[in-house]
């Protein structure tokens, strides 16, 4: 049975200050640090009970929270071997204009009900930047190689999901028909895109679904790589 974990990474120095980061490359805090450690540890024990869910394979966004969080757990989980594939198709959904502003600041400036809209509808987006703007993923050598009709200047959770989907097909799934057990570590929304995928969330339901920080969030699947059940690994109550 093919064995998906989901890690989204742990708090951010800016999930810390209420900031919209999307794209913005920021550090993990120290409890985020902490959580991946914890993440790690708790893949660890699950290998212990049952060796299926010993991680062999890891996928990561290329956003520097993303990859430490990868990092900490992996060591943890006494995994750090595994091969990684990074990508920027799992970065955190494009917050355009928003990012980088205090998101209570942003409510007074534009209205609780507007930033509502941007944060939880599924297919409206923040206004986009322009592609002089220093925040434009254009203007950042990490994504040098990617044709620039390719780089979101802003996105809905909609945009998110049909931007990662090409990678679970191209990537992610063949390693599962393989028999790797896959590790993605990546963000809040596209963690969110790819359990709306696999889970066949509606876009109503989907804005209800919250990805905590550095806790991994474990799928069986079926030989068509269909959810058979999903739990949260050492998720404290």
């Amino acid at each position: 049975m093919p064995k998906l974990v989901l890690l989204r990474h742990g708090l951010s120095v800016w999930n810390y200050e209420n900031r919209f980061t999307g794209w913005t490359d920021v550090d993990l805090s120290d409890q985020g640090v902490a959580e991946a450690v914890r993440a790690g540890e708790a893949l660890r024990a699950e290998a212990e009970v049952d060796p299926t869910c010993a991680i062999t394979s890891l996928h990561t966004s290329v956003l520097t929270r993303a990859v430490k969080t990868a990092n900490f757990a992996l060591d943890a989980a006494e995994r750090s071997w595994v091969q990684v594939k990074r990508h920027w198709r799992l970065n955190e959904r494009h917050y355009g204009d928003l990012q980088g502003k205090n998101k209570a600041e942003s409510a007074k400036i534009f209205g609780d009900e507007q930033v509502h809209i941007w944060r939880r509808s599924y297919s409206t987006p923040p206004a986009p930047l322009e592609i002089t703007d220093e925040r434009h993923p254009a203007n950042d050598p990490k994504y040098r190689h990617v044709p620039k009709d390719q780089l979101p200047a802003t996105e809905s959770l909609k945009d998110v999901v049909e931007r990662l989907i090409p990678y679970w097909v191209d990537q992610i799934a063949p390693e599962l028909f393989a028999g790797e057990t896959v590790l993605v570590t990546a963000h809040g929304n596209s963690l969110r895109a790819m359990v709306k995928y696999l889970d066949g969330v509606s876009d109503e339901d989907i804005m209800g679904i919250e990805i905590p920080t550095g806790v991994p969030l474990l799928y069986d699947l079926d030989q068509d790589l269909k959810p058979v059940s999903s739990r949260y690994l050492g998720k404290e109550n």
